[in-house]
């Protein structure tokens, strides 16, 4: 019996793009930097240079590096390491060749993709970490030992044979922001994407005539779990170039492409609401989300005052459950404030405490997945992997609670809960609290080691240089329980961010705690 039946009903990505090359063929899949590109282009690229790798000893189950900005050529590299069954393994170009290495060491990588400005990086860390066979350089022309990605697209020679590849096959290896510690590499499979991409459909309301605009680094979960949908269901996707976020070049680009639907982090959104120029914009939005941060209530009235039209979404999820696991729709925004919204209808949850029973309703406990959308595991990480999946759930770190209509609320990172007297105090929530006084732009809050209390809270904000903690005292009074005020006070230019928007805590602890 042939195979080819069974090839030709896989349901991911790769057959998703042979699909609409051959019945949209002229089509635009992705445009950057005002250059289309149609899906039968992206069709052939990716063939293209999945010949080119496969000619190199790319092969099943292999694992590439993919370490650029934001270019349609990151699409192209991710379809053509799938296609040959080999995994990719996008990496944030931020990182230091030290931490850059133990990736390249952890995943076993021995080809790299990456793009002109980052080729010294590469090359550093080929000097420190054996590993790296190969690095490809976007462009026409090589860089060094770099070989030039447009000549491998170009380059004669066999064809690869097909390759049949289940939707169980891994196809990403996402590593984990690592703020709480050393990264992890989650492993998303096929059939991860797959889910992902319809609860995005769901969520967004993506359609085909959906244009999409993408932001977030494509190196990050946010990145390429929003690009899913639109290739599942051939929509339009321009890729924002990345660089240092401007408010009014962003709305510029929304003009321009008429985008329907966009994703920023809450101090994006921050930013974009406050331009003095994002009312008098012939806009097109219909779809404002949000996610990978906690916003401040602030954040999210101005939100719905600037964009009134558009439904206002949050999803909040992980990088381990291919992301989303909770969506709050733009008819609750407002009324539900604070929360994520509820479970996706794709997965089971449960709030749990220590010893995996449930709590009651309105409790704080652990949330707990299981779903289509759950990652396979951790790369090469038996023992974490088992920690993580400990009762037969996946563990999320995520302190939350649940009201009587089903919608939760994140409490806290597990993690970040300070114990202070024998007290729970919940970072998120002092945060929040911080956030609404006039004077604070962002704010987090850390523990500190005390000889009487075991620990007690500091707060470390950008904003007003004035404030100091005895008039913020006044302030909090009325709004939290006297053992929740912060101890100190730090005032700082700004918060360090990672690359997906969260507040890099380790480092405030380094410093502060």
């Amino acid at each position: 019996m042939t195979d080819q039946p069974l090839r030709s009903r896989r349901n991911h990505w790769n057959n998703q793009v042979a699909i609409h090359a051959d019945m949209r063929p002229d089509a635009v899949a992705f445009k950057f930097s005002g250059v289309d590109t149609t899906w039968k282009q992206l069709h052939d690229r990716s063939q293209k240079l999945a010949d080119a790798l496969a000619r190199r000893g790319v092969g099943f189950g292999d694992r590439v590096l993919i370490v650029m900005l934001n270019y349609t050529e990151y699409i192209e590299s991710v379809l053509a390491i799938n296609l040959l069954g080999a995994i990719a393994v996008p990496v944030n170009f931020r990182l230091t060749p030290p931490e850059l290495g133990y990736i390249v060491s952890d995943s076993g990588a021995k080809v790299v993709i990456t793009d002109g400005m980052l080729v010294k990086l590469i090359a550093a860390v080929s000097q420190q970490v054996p590993g790296i066979e190969l690095s490809i350089v976007l462009g026409s022309e090589p860089v060094g030992d770099a070989v030039a990605f447009e000549s491998l697209i170009a380059e004669d020679g066999e064809p690869h044979p097909d390759v049949d590849v289940p939707e169980d096959t891994p196809a990403l290896i996402m590593y984990t922001s690592g703020t709480t510690g050393s990264p992890k590499g989650a492993i998303l499979s096929h059939g991860n994407m797959q889910a992902q991409a319809f609860t995005c459909i769901r969520a967004l309301q993506t359609s085909r005539d959906s244009i999409y605009f993408c932001a977030a680094p494509l190196f990050h979960i946010a990145g390429l779990g929003s690009i899913a949908p639109n290739i599942l269901l051939g929509a339009k996707t321009v890729i924002q170039p990345l660089g240092l976020f401007n408010a009014a070049d962003t709305l510029d680009a929304w003009e321009r492409e008429g985008a329907t639907s966009v994703f920023l982090v809450p101090a994006q959104w921050q930013i974009v609401c406050a331009d003095p120029t994002v009312r008098d914009r012939n806009l097109k939005l219909e779809t404002i989300s949000w996610g990978a941060a906690p916003a401040s209530d602030s954040v999210l009235k101005a939100m719905a005052d600037v964009f009134p039209n558009a439904q206002n979404v949050a999803v909040f999820g992980q990088t381990e459950m291919s992301p989303i696991t909770c969506v709050l729709d733009g008819d609750d925004a407002i009324r539900k404030l604070g929360s994520v919204g509820k479970p996706i209808p794709t997965i089971a949850t449960r709030v749990v405490d220590e010893e995996m029973n449930d709590v009651a309703p309105g409790e704080i406990g652990e949330i707990v997945y299981r779903g289509p959308t759950m990652m396979q595991g951790y790369w090469n990480k038996a023992a974490a992997t088992a920690e993580a999946f400990e009762g037969g759930w996946f563990h999320s770190g995520d302190l939350v609670r649940v009201d009587d209509e089903g919608f939760v609320y994140v409490v806290d990172r597990k993690k970040d809960m300070i114990i202070s007297g024998g007290e729970n105090i919940y970072c998120a929530e002092v945060e929040n609290v911080l956030f609404s006084h006039p004077k604070i732009r962002e704010a987090a809050v850390i523990g500190r080691e005390h000889d009487k209390w075991g620990e007690v809270p500091v707060a470390i904000v950008a904003g007003d240089d004035s404030l100091t903690l005895s008039e913020l005292e006044p302030f909090l009074n009325d709004r939290l329980a006297r053992y929740k005020h912060p101890k100190d006070l730090v005032i700082v230019p700004e918060l360090p961010r990672n690359a997906s928007g969260k507040v890099v805590k380790p480092q405030l602890r380094k410093e502060y705690a």
